[in-house]
This record gives C-alpha cells, structure tokens and sequence, in this order.
C-alpha cells in the first residue's frame, strides 16, 4: 500500500475523531442517547430483581468463593498483571493482540456505562457481595453492560481463536475449545448476578457487545498488527489517538471510576505500541525464544519475573513522578488552569496559573477553543495517569527486554 495511502486513512481517522467530539459536545448526543435508553434500563434493572433473589436463593459458602475468585480471574487487576507474563514468555502477538484488545474492551464498555448511566441492582433489594476493594471499586460503576461479561466474551474467544490458527482445526479442539469458552462465559455472567453487581439485562448486553466487539476484532487485528509492528507514523499516530480518546468520552451522570480505567488501558496501549514498533525486531518477531522450549526453560523464566516486576514497578513510580512535576509547570506556562482531585493536594479544588484576571479569562477562551470542552479547569491527575500506566507499558516491552537480553535471560 502506498505511503501516501497510508498517511491519508490515519490523518482521516483522527479528524472523525476531532470532529465527533466537536460535534458530540454542540449536539448533546450523550444527553439525548441517555434520556432515550435510561429509563428502559431502569426499568429492566428493577424489574429483573425477583431473578437475582430467586438466583440468590441458591447463596453458600462454596458459591461465594467460586464465583468471587472468577471474578478476581477475570478483573481488569487481574489481566494487567497478567499480560505482562505473556510478554516474557516469547507468546509476544498473542499478549500485544490481548492487550489492545483489553484497551478497545474498555473503552467501548465505559463509554456504553457512562453514556446510559444506568444504576446496578439495588443493595437494598439484593444482596451485594464485594469481597476485594477491586469489586468495590466496580461496584461504584454504572451498570450497563457487564465489564466482566464483555471482557470474558472478547478474550477467552481471542484466546480461543489464537490456539486454532497455531495448534490447527480439528473437531476434538474446537468442541473441547469452544464449550470451554461458553462454560467460562456463562459462569462469568452467572457469578456476576449471583453477586448482585449486575442485572439480567446487564449481563446480555454485555454478552451481545462482547460478540460484536469480537467479530470486529477478528476482522481487523491482522491489519492492525501488521501496521504496529512495520507501518509508518506509528508513534505519532498512535500519540495522536490516545490524546484524542482522552477527550472522545462521554461525561456521565454522576462522577465513577470508569474514565480513570479507561485513562490508565489508553496508556497503556500507546506504551505497547510505541514499544512494540521499535523493539518488533530485536524482542517481538516470531522467532524469539518461547517458554518451556530449550531457549526459555522455566528456570529463566522465573529469573524474567523476578527482575521484570521490579523493574515495571520502578518504572510506574518514576514515570509517575515525572508526570507530577512536569505538567503543572507544562500547563501554567501554556496558561491552562488545572486541578487535581487526589495527586496533587496542593492544586485540590483547582488552582490556576499565576496570572492576571484577564489573562486567566483569555486562557479560558483558549482552553474552550482547543479542547471544545466547557470546563474551566483541567484535571491534571488524569495526565499524570495517563503517562505513568504509558510508562508502565513501555518498560514491559522495551525496558525489561533489553534487560534480559543484557542479563542473557
């Protein structure tokens, strides 16, 4: 494909994007999708009551565990930590597929809970059942659709489909396979209502999303893939995009820890992109050695984990400090007032940059003419998320490789 080709479809992605959410803001379309689906879904969330208490009927010891573990397995927590293993033991499409993916999940869930802003069971009717400070954190979410539900759907069914297209179609693993997946699945959104997180209505419409999401992914991960790994602009792109996505959001209700999710995937994938595209030829082709073979005996693996976990965890804190101290200096000298709701307790409330009134009110007009936004302050914790969970990233896929390779692991 010619490069100017190229350079045209991404420059035509990111100005729909730039456009939509001009457009999104003057039009209202979150109000006015939120007045039309809220109400139902109430509605379906109450009256799906008797079918959570009639499946809580059921309610033991033995239940509770299982079904809270399951949730703990397929947590947002959990794939974080998770994805980076993947990394290390050679499996390096497969983790950056699941980890875009994971990104996407998220997105278009938070989007779809913020923009419906529909309430979960009532604890007062049913029993709600938190056993982590994750679930709590989930459970001060809207409702609809079930995270957990969708994300299960997407990633077991990638997993699924990644073990076919590397093992071959055969009858025996694709029976074995896929009833494994809808086993999974079915007790993810089971659990999710036995625990009274979601609402019947919930969980379909996650099941529903998660297959659509899917079949989109399926459609497109080779071209994407092969654009990360060897296209052109990649870093710009892809920087552009995420910056973009952190505006592309719809503000919900009543404030939840949704956008935060999303703010800390987005980095994310712009650390394995930009990780990936520049590491693709010494760490992440095909060819790199795989755990269990002679190359990557466990052993060595083990060695990766103990000095790679460390390392990503410095990481985290280093790129969280450089964020901390470099954008309230970025924002004042571009005269944006900021203020941050729990990294900064200086700037609580917030604080605007050390100027005249006139200034601070040019720099207002400013802001609304940049980022289309009626806000009058910014809030700067979600840069400074942004950049460590980027930072994060970055080190799973550069960093720490070239550690290993350093350190012969």
């Amino acid at each position: 494909m010619p490069m100017e080709s190229i350079t045209g479809w991404q420059v035509t992605i990111l100005s729909g994007i730039a456009l939509w959410i001009v457009v999104s803001s003057i039009l209202n379309v979150t109000g006015k999708i939120r007045s039309l689906t809220q109400p139902w879904v109430s509605h379906c969330v109450l009256s799906g009551t008797p079918i959570i208490l009639g499946i809580q009927k059921y309610q033991n010891t033995y239940l509770d565990a299982l079904f809270s573990g399951m949730s703990c397995v397929v947590s947002v927590p959990f794939y974080t930590a998770f994805l980076p293993f993947l990394f290390w033991t050679g499996h390096c499409k497969l983790a950056r597929q699941m980890t875009l993916l994971m990104a996407f999940c998220d997105y278009l869930g938070n989007c779809t809970k913020d923009v419906v802003s529909a309430p979960r069971p009532s604890s007062s009717l049913v029993r709600r059942l938190t056993a982590t400070k994750d679930e709590e954190e989930n459970a001060m979410e809207y409702g609809l659709p079930s995270s957990h539900t969708l994300n299960t759907v997407c990633l077991s069914g990638y997993l699924f489909h990644y073990i076919l297209s590397y093992s071959g179609y055969n009858v025996y693993t694709t029976v074995v396979g896929f009833s494994m997946v809808c086993l999974v699945v079915g007790l993810i959104g089971l659990g999710r209502i036995y625990l009274g997180m979601h609402s019947l209505i919930d969980v379909i419409v996650g099941l529903a999303m998660g297959l659509g999401i899917l079949a989109i992914w399926l459609s497109i991960s080779e071209y994407l893939d092969n654009f990360i790994v060897l296209g052109p602009n990649v870093a710009s792109f892809w920087a552009t995009l995420s910056f973009l996505l952190l505006f592309a959001y719809p503000k919900p209700e009543c404030s939840t820890p949704s956008f935060e999710f999303h703010t800390a995937f987005n980095g994310v994938s712009l650390g394995i992109v930009i990780g990936v595209h520049l590491t693709f030829h010494q760490f992440h082709h095909e060819n790199v050695a795989r755990i269990f073979s002679p190359q990557l005996p466990v052993p060595t693996f083990v060695g990766r984990i103990l000095l790679g976990i460390p390392t990503i965890l410095v990481m985290k804190y280093c790129s969280k400090a450089l964020a901390k101290w470099i954008l309230p200096i970025l924002a004042n000298a571009l005269g944006i007032q900021i203020r941050s709701t729990s990294y900064l307790p200086a700037l609580k409330g917030g604080v605007s940059p050390d100027k005249k009134s006139g200034e601070v009110k040019q720099s207002g007009y400013v802001q609304k003419l940049f980022f289309f936004s009626e806000q009058t302050s910014f809030d700067v914790d979600t840069g400074i998320r942004f950049i460590q969970y980027s930072g994060l990233a970055w080190s799973v896929v550069d960093l720490v490789p070239s550690l290993f390779s350093f350190l012969g692991l």
